[in-house]
């Protein structure tokens, strides 16, 4: 090396730390003075100290124990009939809410994931109804006796619970009401009361009536049960106990060939009549002669909004019960109203959460001038975390939100400071946009209490009518049109806070443009000027004597002319060439970064809609890094007309254009290179794309266009390759292995990382060398791959 590239790359080494310093030193400075250039109302306490956060429920779901003669509720239809639960037709639900959904709520839709396929249906607005308090009482009466009686497959606390509703209070409950409707499909929707009022069973003389569906098929005839001589037309639609085993069933019908003393086949043991194995395993039957009962058992309520596989029912088998065994708790109710009383919660919980997300839309459109347009879903899946394990998630919006932050930060910074370099400008943006500052952004616009960060579990959904402790609900001071409530506190990582933030300002970019995505900006308090073009200052120069700009411009490379050639020459011209009397390409490296950032996140998202949780982050990762770009820039010959004057650069250049023509490699895209590689490279890609966007007028559209042949082959959902270090670890997760956390080691400049696996009775060790620890981990993970590979094909 030569004494001029020596001090050259001493300059270079001089200038990086001194970025750094002045980086931390102006950080500090930025967080002292956070609160009072953004317009926060307080700092809210980190969140080591923060213990809880609030958990919005709707106001729509809300209403007061009282006792009013009659009350008015609007209506809704949740439609389920044309759906089957274990081969029986399910019957619609009737949504009784004590208040009208406003107009863009009214479509309430939701999909849930069972009996091997996927379920679709939405709510119908169908009218109102006024009912009186002693119908108001019945139906409470009657949802949570189905409710308990689905969740804990006893009545050990019906009773308990059902005393809780006649409690007047005036306080603030979960308040509305799940009604079966009428079955008959010409008929109007309309609440079947029959069905309701069969919760009223014991309270009534059934001894001495018959049900208007009697059956035919045995004709109608006293059967005895625990409940004395009963009808049997009164039987063969009920829910019934049977205090022998502890168990509820619903009777579907009466067996015509059944007794007691038929014979019931018992496996190798051979077979016993069904009076002989009631007398040996519970009590000796009286009534031998009677015929038995067609019992189903009560469904199980599970989390069908859950993504994955679809759960599939249990058996559909039936159980022979013995009359005078059985208790009649409710008479007549058809097994399909327990089959579809069993998917409203996960319905219910859909609700709930479309709800709260239109009470956020509410919120900001109250403090916003601006009107804008976001659907209710969007917004509903950019508040949803992964932790949900629902099949929309926020990491798609998170993405394009986080994309777009970096782009119309980078743009204000860059216009706004124009004599400051990479460096300050990197610190100013991080100062902005880092998860901390998102997340006192989003603290003090209430955000936190609308995220939602946990699976849904039935245990503890709360239903209409259960007037217990679970069931408080607490008035927050949210909304200025309306209130809005809060059921219970949780724990909540400050990232998750910065991430839905992030999101959400996906959510608004996506479906209202980039306008309405900066009006959530502001309304947050980042008030970023995005309409002013940015100050370009240009330098007296004679492009064409210091790079060939025709060259460049053909089709063959950029295919673009520049009005302005003097930012190619900005855009190409290192550091170390600065002595020249031209400015170097860090600012426009700054600016490039986030745009080609942006405009490539933005092409994945609108190509590939629906993509599945995470795909969009893969995607980028694969394409937006530095790796990707190095390649890049040497395929289209780029390395030849980059300005500088180190010799060192020039040989570090040569070395890796020499690696990359010897690998013969295929794509430019890819998690890793095997090599390491002069940042120039991968540099002048972001310079070149941030002169092309001040040239344009500040399009991205044009910097995609031009810089995406370079960039060619592009990856694609197809060709996408799971990231080294997640492939590793779910391949030990699959095959029981263990591996050990990654151990790293600096030497000479570069993070040595060494990953072990214990496997197969051994110990597997592989590591590697970067520039980075993440691309060492990366490499080493490769390794560690190719090694379990190669021993599992021997």
């Amino acid at each position: 090396m030569d004494l001029c590239g020596s001090i050259t790359s001493m300059c270079i080494s001089i200038h990086q730390r001194v970025k750094d310093i002045v980086l931390d030193v102006w950080m500090q400075r930025f967080d002292m003075a956070t609160t009072g250039s953004t317009g926060l109302q307080s700092d809210p306490p980190p969140y080591q100290e923060l213990g809880c956060q609030p958990k919005y429920f709707p106001p729509e779901l809300v209403g007061t124990r009282d006792n009013a003669p009659q009350t008015l509720y609007s209506c809704y239809l949740i439609e389920l009939n044309r759906y089957y639960y274990k081969r029986t037709q399910l019957q619609n639900i009737i949504l009784a809410l004590r208040t009208r959904l406003e107009s863009d709520d009214e479509n309430l839709s939701f999909e849930l994931n069972i009996e091997g396929g996927n379920w679709v249906g939405q709510t119908v607005y169908i009218g109102d109804v006024g009912l009186s308090n002693e119908q108001i009482l019945r139906c409470r009466r009657f949802q949570v006796t189905v409710l308990r009686v689905l969740f804990e497959h006893n009545l050990n606390t019906l009773d308990e619970a059902l005393g809780r509703l006649n409690l007047v209070d005036g306080s603030a409950v979960i308040d509305y009401l799940l009604l079966p409707s009428s079955m008959d499909p010409s008929d109007v929707p309309k609440i079947d009361w029959n069905i309701i009022s069969s919760v009223l069973f014991s309270y009534q003389k059934p001894e001495h009536r018959h049900s208007d569906s009697c059956s035919s098929r045995h004709g109608c005839r006293p059967m005895h049960t625990k409940n004395g001589l009963l009808f049997s037309c009164l039987l063969e639609s009920s829910l019934v106990s049977t205090p022998h085993n502890g168990n509820l069933y619903c009777i579907v019908g009466i067996f015509d060939h059944l007794d007691g003393s038929s014979s019931l086949k018992m496996g190798r043991k051979g077979s016993i009549t069904y009076k002989e194995y009631y007398k040996e395993k519970y009590v000796e039957l009286c009534f031998e002669t009677e015929l038995l009962l067609n019992g189903k058992h009560i469904p199980k309520v599970q989390n069908y909004l859950s993504r994955g596989e679809a759960r599939k029912a249990r058996s559909d088998a039936s159980v022979e019960l013995p009359p005078e065994l059985c208790e009649v708790i409710m008479s007549p109710v058809p097994i399909s109203t327990f089959y579809s009383f069993s998917c409203l919660p996960s319905i219910m919980h859909r609700f709930e959460s479309l709800l709260v997300a239109s009470c956020f839309k509410r919120m900001f459109m109250d403090q916003c001038t601006r009107n804008v347009v976001v659907p209710t879903s969007t917004i509903l899946e950019a508040i949803t975390t992964n932790l949900c394990q629902e099949k929309d998630c926020m990491e798609s919006l998170e993405t394009l939100g986080d994309s777009f932050l970096k782009y119309a930060t980078s743009q204000h910074l860059f216009k706004t400071y124009p004599n400051d370099q990479e460096g300050l400008l990197t610190a100013k943006r991080k100062g902005m946009i880092s998860n901390s500052q998102l997340y006192k952004l989003a603290y003090n616009r209430k955000i936190p209490g609308f995220i939602r960060d946990e699976q849904f579990d039935p245990k503890t959904w709360v239903g209409p009518g259960d007037y217990s402790i679970d069931s408080k609900l607490d008035e927050e001071c949210v909304l200025t049109s309306g209130k809005l409530y809060s059921r219970g506190r949780r724990k909540m990582d400050n990232e998750t806070i910065a991430d839905v933030t992030e999101a959400l300002i996906g959510a608004f970019l996506s479906t209202a443009g980039e306008i309405a995505a900066l009006s959530f900006l502001r309304w947050l308090g980042l008030d970023i000027d995005f309409i002013d073009a940015p100050i370009v200052g240009n330098f007296p120069l004679n492009a064409e004597q210091m790079v060939n700009v025709k060259r460049l411009e053909s089709d063959s490379l950029l295919n673009y002319t520049f009005r302005d050639p003097s930012l190619l020459v900005e855009a190409l011209t290192h550091g170390s060439y600065i002595p020249h009397g031209t400015q170097s390409y860090q600012r426009l490296e700054f600016l490039g970064d986030a745009v080609l950032d942006y405009a490539v996140t933005r092409h994945f998202y609108d190509q590939y809609p629906g993509l599945s949780p995470g795909c969009l982050t893969e995607l980028r990762s694969e394409s937006v890094n530095n790796a990707c770009y190095a390649l890049s820039s040497v395929k289209a010959g780029l390395h030849n007309y980059i300005l500088h004057s180190s010799t060192a650069l020039r040989s570090s250049i040569a070395d890796f254009v020499k690696n990359i023509e010897q690998s013969s490699a295929s794509s430019t895209f890819g998690w890793v290179l095997k090599t390491s590689f002069p940042w120039v490279l991968a540099d002048i890609i972001e310079s070149i794309a941030g002169a092309i966007y001040l040239d344009s007028g500040l399009r991205t559209d044009i910097v995609f266009e031009k810089i995406r042949p370079v960039l060619e082959p592009m990856v694609t959902p197809e060709s996408l390759r799971l990231n080294p270090v997640k492939e590793l670890t779910e391949l030990c997760q699959k095959r029981k292995y263990r591996m050990k956390e990654p151990v790293v080691v600096h030497k000479d400049g570069e993070a040595c990382t060494t990953i072990e696996v214990m496997a197969n009775g051994g110990v597997r060790s592989c590591s590697s060398s970067a520039r980075n620890r993440k691309t060492a981990k990366r490499l080493a993970c490769e390794r560690m791959l190719e090694l379990l590979e190669s021993e599992t094909c021997s």
